[in-house]
């Protein structure tokens, strides 16, 4: 069964044109990666298409570009995980030189494991939306 965690709409003072092309492009993650906190994410590897990272005590994982629809949405997908999930990343413009954002988590948690990984899943929609937001599109 699966479980959706959404994150909040979050303001950005960019246009959607240029926070969709930053984040289209996975290698433009790897300049980031110093805002990311270390203690959920060790050893990032970007690509184009795809960022792998080891999250104690998770392992690797890696996220793969599924679907872009430019320059409305970025659709991903976990490879070679523990549990299935796709997230994905929505922005609409709000004025010509601002849009906002969500990002939506849909992961399938088996039921023996739901205790321990739903109530941690339920902030990560926030954290990445929070981390996105901050990032500068220029």
């Amino acid at each position: 069964m699966s479980s959706k965690f959404e994150s909040g709409v979050k303001q950005i003072p960019y246009t959607q044109q240029q926070v969709y092309a930053k984040l289209s492009n996975l290698e433009n993650v790897e300049k980031v990666k110093d805002r990311v906190p270390q203690e959920y994410i060790k050893d990032m590897m970007c690509d184009r298409d795809s960022v792998s990272v080891n999250i104690p005590p998770v392992g690797m994982v890696t996220l793969v570009v599924v679907e872009r629809e430019e320059p409305k949405c970025i659709k991903f997908g976990g490879k070679d995980t523990p549990v299935d999930f796709n997230l994905w990343i929505q922005l609409l413009p709000v004025t010509d030189e601002t849009c906002k954002m969500k990002v939506t988590l849909k992961a399938d948690i088996p039921l023996f494991l739901r205790p321990m990984v739903g109530s941690k899943l339920e902030g990560v929609a926030d954290q990445i939306a929070d981390v996105l937001a901050t990032l500068p599109y220029e």
